[in-house]
């Protein structure tokens, strides 16, 4: 039997995705530093709809994640701890708070599981 496509792995694909996070990061503020002309500033009204879409997604990730299996729990509950700061690394306050809440959207997911942690 020949040996699994590591590309298709899904420890390898997640330990890609996580690697990403920190180059990805910075690659994205940079181009937020950027100012285009021809894009204008979000009005108030656009960022309220940004507001809502991000609680609806919140709590559609929350349905989710209380659907979930442990191990899925238990890479989401990785993946904060992964994004927090390391020994070496500048604290950064939004790093942490993202940490943080992902911690506590699966947190809140647990008051909605049908399924009972083993």
């Amino acid at each position: 039997m020949p040996d699994p496509d590591p590309l298709q792995d899904p420890a390898e694909i997640r330990r890609r995705a996580i690697s990403r996070w920190d180059n990805e990061g910075g690659a994205i503020e940079s181009v937020a530093q950027r100012t285009h002309p021809d894009v204008p500033d979000l009005t108030n009204a656009e960022l309220v709809q940004l507001r809502i879409r991000v609680i609806a997604l919140e709590n559609l990730m929350i349905a989710a994640l209380a659907e979930g299996s442990d191990r899925q729990l238990q890479v989401a509950r990785d993946m904060a701890d992964y994004i927090a700061p390391r020994p070496g690394f500048t604290h950064h306050p939004l790093t942490i708070q993202a940490a943080d809440h992902m911690t506590d959207l699966v947190n809140r997911a647990l008051h909605f599981r049908t399924v009972q942690p083993s």
